[in-house]
């Protein structure tokens, strides 16, 4: 709810426009002039709420902040109400209190209690904010990057992280799993900012954010590598070796007539897909150089297979 709109206000408005805009509507919509009116009295419920609201220094600060979406987040309905005494208020524009004292924290089972959040009694099906009592707010979620190397990305590993909660550092471990992809996100319950109203702390995610490698570059559980050849091993092919992720030499045949940018398989030497999964290829990608200088006897003989259509 924009609880200015409500109320027919800017942001900018003074307290006094608060309070004159709230007089205004609850002359309006105030169920002892309303009876029965279900509608007036659902009006009456949302003025209310945003007087609650913007008429509290403290609360309107952290509504302005936060948003509506935030705010609610932050805030129950119990939370808003409390220590708002709307019978005092009413009686100072001239209305009734619905009953009886109209006392936020007039205890359990009050008039105000009745009209604003139970189900049962005098306010029973006409209740829009709560069927109960509503649990302590939760503390904001944390996010943030956590680098991982591709060597950690094919073992798993644990990682300890510093977080500076509550003016304290804190080590927390973490353990990041086989074939982890970048952009994915791990969940540390509990570790996100405390809830400043006595809830449970949120919690911490870590974003994944791969390093970058000399040797290979990834595409999903693939890696590839890129090797050069001179022009002639291009021609009349040869084998090659490269080194897997993990060190392990790898002989690899390179076919005659191959083409700059071929790519050759070797199955199985990539990165795990996950825990228990198989894993991915490396890819051997071939750039064939091209000589920019030549001394005068690979001249001659560049230019001989010129001339015999090579």
């Amino acid at each position: 709810m924009d609880y200015y709109e409500i109320l027919g206000l800017k942001k900018d408005s003074t307290t006094q426009d608060i309070k004159k805009a709230y007089r205004k509507l609850a002359m309006k919509y105030h169920p002892d002039r309303n009876k029965g009116d279900k509608e007036a009295e659902e009006k009456f419920k949302k003025i209310s709420e945003a007087y609650a609201v913007l008429s509290d220094p403290e609360k309107r600060k952290q509504y302005d902040t936060f948003g509506a979406s935030g705010f609610q987040q932050r805030y129950s309905q119990e939370d808003i109400f409390r220590g708002f005494d709307l019978g005092d208020i009413l009686k100072e524009f001239g209305l009734g209190g619905l009953g009886g004292g109209f006392r936020a924290s007039s205890g359990q089972g009050s008039p105000f209690e009745t009209f604003f959040f139970q189900s049962g009694g005098p306010g029973a099906g006409r209740t829009s904010y709560s069927t109960g009592r509503q649990q302590p707010v939760k503390g904001s979620d944390l996010t943030y990057e956590l680098s991982v190397s591709l060597n950690e990305i094919l073992t798993g590993a644990e990682k300890t992280i510093s977080l500076r909660r509550e003016g304290k550092t804190e080590n927390v471990s973490v353990k990041i799993p086989k074939g982890i992809k970048a952009g994915q996100k791990l969940r540390l319950a509990g570790k996100g900012s405390p809830s400043p109203y006595g809830g449970p702390p949120g919690d911490l995610f870590l974003i994944i954010k791969e390093q970058p490698h000399p040797v290979f570059s990834r595409k999903d559980n693939n890696l590839i590598i890129e090797q050069h050849i001179p022009f002639s091993q291009a021609c009349l092919g040869t084998e090659i070796s490269v080194k897997s992720l993990e060190g392990k030499e790898l002989k690899v045949k390179v076919p005659s007539g191959i083409q700059p940018n071929a790519k050759l398989r070797l199955k199985g030497h990539g990165l795990p897909a996950g825990k228990t999964g198989g894993r991915g290829d490396i890819y051997v990608k071939i750039t064939v150089d091209v000589p920019k200088k030549l001394s005068e006897e690979q001249h001659i003989l560049i230019r001989d297979l010129a001339e015999k259509g090579l």
